[in-house]
């Protein structure tokens, strides 16, 4: 006899020909939201997980690094004797237990794991450990830990595999003294002297723990100019502010050509250019914040006749439907990592969202520019929207003026209150509409701020409505509303 399920719109799914209406392999955050919105909807769910619940973000990303953020920032915080004697404030003999902060990290990993783990059994999904690939349209087999395979049918099929740390050739992984940020964030051992190879935002939120704590670090960059992905102005006060005013040493334009592990790690670095030999580095330990891969090898794609692109994500269009010489393929869809858009946890559950809805007949698609992205150095590093050079390269094409203006942390009442006034934000928009484009602010608790500027993108407001808005005296909010004011005034 058939089953039925209802969604939310009182829409009845009918599951006689399949064992699902939905089966999602992976289970990170776009794979979990997909899963327990699919579930909302009243749609018969299974995930497929051959790791841990949560993914990278949960397991060995944002969850466990944000941890450790937060243990060394307390550490800095109250080891920072001249910022505490403008309070009036003398602390002596402070001490930390590495492996207690460790623990904390492990611990939240733990919980939110099981969180998990919990509303998706609460929802009615289906949790198959194991790990899946595609068996054809509409079928997939799941390999379990112990070599059994299931193979399951289901009328819509989700890829939300997530992706790995990048290695570059050259580089000799031991997991203990030459490592990627899955094994750091396990924070084993405190180098004495740690050298980073990356300036992206891994590689500047280890930088923030390890200095914490007590550790020499040395920044290797392959670019000719540290923080390459960051907005030029932001990058440089955060390099003045994270990197020369720590006394990190810092290397452009080298490549990490060969990197061994031991004791000391022995690092080959050349030129970027040339690639010839330009200096060798012994250290304690290595960082590889290189970036990240997707992980869409060994994925049953071939059985669909789906190709990944060169770098090996998924093609997709707006609606996740994932894409075979252009067209959509039936029944499949991709979210996450895997799909190249936007390489983080929040855009992965908002994509997953997105496959959901148009499975149950509601067309809807993802709003990119209106996403965030956020470093938790301290202080923190956030943006949202075009960078200036896209925006503008917008407007030559669209035939509009691009302007920008600047709010200062030092002119915020709550920012000096804090002793921490160090950064701005700087908002970019159409000269002629006011409308936003884009914002990059580097400050204290910057990545709580551009969630303001990335609701009014999202609407595609101008700025003339938006320096009227009224905030709170006196908070952080009020360098948003200080930019507001002043694009509004530029405006033709």
């Amino acid at each position: 006899m058939a089953k039925c399920f209802c969604n939310w719109h009182g829409e009845t799914r009918v599951s006689s020909e399949f064992d699902y209406d939905v089966i999602v392999i992976g289970a990170g955050y776009g794979g979990f939201d997909a899963a327990k919105h699919a579930c909302e909807k009243g749609l018969k769910t299974a995930i497929v997980e051959a790791r841990d619940l949560g993914g990278t973000c949960v397991n060995r990303g944002c969850v466990p690094s944000k941890a450790l953020l937060a243990a060394s920032g307390r550490v800095r915080e109250i080891t920072d004797t001249d910022h505490l004697q403008n309070f009036g404030i003398q602390v002596q003999g402070v001490s930390f237990d590495r492996q207690a902060i460790a623990d904390h990290a492990a611990n939240l990993v733990e919980t939110i794991r099981g969180n998990l783990g919990n509303t998706l059994k609460r929802l009615g999904a289906d949790i198959l450990m194991g790990r899946g690939r595609l068996a054809g349209s509409q079928r997939v087999t799941v390999t379990a830990a112990d070599g059994v395979e299931k193979t399951y049918s289901a009328r819509d099929v989700i890829l939300a595999t997530g992706s790995d740390p990048f290695v570059p050739p050259g580089i000799e992984i031991d997991g203990k003294t030459v490592f990627t940020s899955d094994d750091a964030l396990k924070l084993e051992t405190l180098p004495q002297w740690i050298a980073i190879i990356g300036s992206g935002y891994i590689g500047l939120e280890f930088s923030d723990v390890y200095t914490a704590l007590g550790c020499e670090v040395t920044m290797i960059e392959a670019l000719d100019r540290l923080l390459p992905t960051f907005d030029p102005d932001v990058a440089k006060v955060a390099q003045r502010s994270l990197l020369e005013g720590r006394d990190i040493e810092t290397r452009t334009g080298v490549l990490a050509r060969k990197i061994t592990p031991g004791s000391p790690v022995v690092i080959e670095l050349a030129d970027f250019e040339t690639k010839e030999l330009v200096e060798v580095l012994e250290v304690d330990a290595c960082l590889v914040a290189t970036g990240r891969i997707p992980s869409t090898k060994n994925l049953g794609l071939e059985t669909v006749a789906v190709e990944a692109d060169r770098r090996g994500f998924i093609p997709v269009d707006a609606g996740m439907r994932v894409l075979r010489d252009g067209n959509p393929v039936p029944h499949l869809y991709a979210v996450g990592d895997a799909t190249g858009k936007l390489m983080l946890a929040h855009a992965a559950a908002a994509q997953g969202v997105v496959a959901i809805e148009n499975i149950t007949g509601h067309p809807r698609s993802v709003d990119y520019r209106s996403i965030p992205a956020a470093t938790f150095t301290h202080p923190e590093i956030s943006s949202v929207g075009l960078s200036e050079a896209d925006a503008k390269a917008l407007g030559g094409q669209e035939g509009f003026e691009v302007a920008s203006v600047r709010s200062y942390f030092k002119a915020n009442s709550k920012a000096l209150a804090e002793a921490d006034a160090d950064g701005f934000a700087k908002l970019l928009f159409r000269k002629d509409t006011g409308e936003v484009l884009g914002a990059h602010i580097f400050g204290l608790h910057a990545a709580d701020l551009i969630q303001e500027v990335a609701n009014a993108i999202a609407r595609r407001q101008s700025v003339k409505e938006l320096a009227f808005e009224v905030h709170t005296h006196p908070t952080l909010s009020e360098v948003i509303e200080s930019a507001y004011k002043q694009a509004a005034t530029a405006i033709a």
